[in-house]
């Protein structure tokens, strides 16, 4: 049996154990503490932390997320590090409404309902709530998805659904080819087979509170959190503007048009923009569309990005490229949301 450690988190005054077999998020994780995460392979850098002290040891990562200089200085990925001390830590990006607060990561049965293609590569998953029989999350999270028969490794998906009914869960998926997942889906699943869950996890959440305008910036199946957002938006009767980009190769790899405006119809400030980067042919009627990358777009349509909150989801170049247009348009970091994962293989 592994030692048992302490881990004193400041400047909040939180205390935890930690296992030395397991990482010092995924110990939080199991004892309820919802420290900032992203996606929790040590790419995204949403949970460094300073070790102040205590002995650790951060396992492989990019150095994009820490480089070479801040791991000599003390600073850690949490998702990559274990503790074989007690220790205490510096969190540099915390939510105190989050950190005991957040919905429990839990292991969940379901029941696939519909597996429906929505464009040529993006499909709709939904899926029923088998067991237990709540399931707790918030509007923007994302689950890992077991892979059946080879339950050790999951993929990571955001649910396009919200709390209003938990019991019924919509991911939208990319299949890419030669995809272990992306295969099952047009092979192996159907309607009526089961799949196990884990989660929820992620902070791509509009908080409690806050009345800036926010920009949502989408790009393939990043539509599947925004989608959940605006969906919540509607359902609470939210009143701060909203500006949704969504990027997408051409017209047809647009989808949920009609969703989005009769949900952009119940929010008082809401407007749309398709941006297309590869051709402008065949535009979507009643659709503004523009031409060009969605962060591109987004550099001329907003010239005050930096009093706005912008929430972020789609493949890791788009998401690489709008972090560094909020850099460069002083966008303050806590303005800023994402969840950048990747799969160990293609999804």
């Amino acid at each position: 049996m592994s030692e048992t450690h302490r881990v004193t988190f400041v400047p909040v005054d939180i205390e935890m154990e930690v296992t030395e077999d397991e990482t010092i998020l995924d110990a939080a994780f199991r004892q309820g503490i919802h420290l900032m995460h992203g996606c929790r392979e040590g790419r995204c850098s949403a949970c460094k932390s300073y070790v102040l002290d205590g002995d650790v040891q951060m396992d492989g990562h990019s150095t994009f997320a820490c480089n070479d200089a801040e791991a000599d200085e003390g600073y850690v990925l949490l998702c990559k590090t274990w503790a074989y001390d007690d220790c205490e830590i510096e969190l540099l990006n915390f939510d105190e409404d989050e950190l005991l607060g957040g919905a429990p990561i839990q292991d969940i049965t379901t029941t696939i309902t519909s597996i429906t293609p929505m464009t040529g590569d993006i499909v709709s998953l939904k899926l029923d709530l088998t067991e237990p029989a709540e399931f707790e999350f918030k509007a923007g999270q994302f689950c890992d998805i077991h892979i059946p028969g080879d339950e050790e490794n999951t993929r990571s998906f955001s649910l396009a659904t919200t709390p209003s009914n938990p019991k019924q869960l919509e991911f939208l998926i990319k299949k890419y080819p030669g995809g272990v997942f992306a295969g099952m889906l047009d092979e192996s699943l159907e309607a009526g087979g089961q799949l196990a869950i884990t989660g929820p996890y992620g902070s791509f959440t509009i908080k409690d509170g806050h009345v800036l305008p926010i920009v949502l910036m989408g790009g393939g199946a990043g539509m599947a959190p925004v989608l959940a957002l605006l969906r919540h938006a509607s359902e609470i009767g939210l009143t701060r503007p909203i500006r949704f980009y969504y990027g997408a190769r051409t017209a047809a790899d647009l989808f949920y048009l009609d969703e989005i405006e009769r949900l952009g119809a119940h929010l008082p400030d809401f407007t749309f923009t398709a941006c297309l980067s590869e051709s402008m042919d065949s535009p979507p009627d009643g659709v503004t569309v523009a031409q060009g990358n969605v962060t591109d777009v987004v550099d001329q349509a907003e010239p005050e990005l930096n009093r706005t909150e912008v929430y972020l989801c789609g493949p890791p170049p788009m998401v690489d490229a709008a972090l560094a247009l909020a850099e460069a348009k002083a966008v303050p970091k806590d303005q800023v949301f994402y969840d950048k994962f990747t799969s160990p293989a293609f999804d």
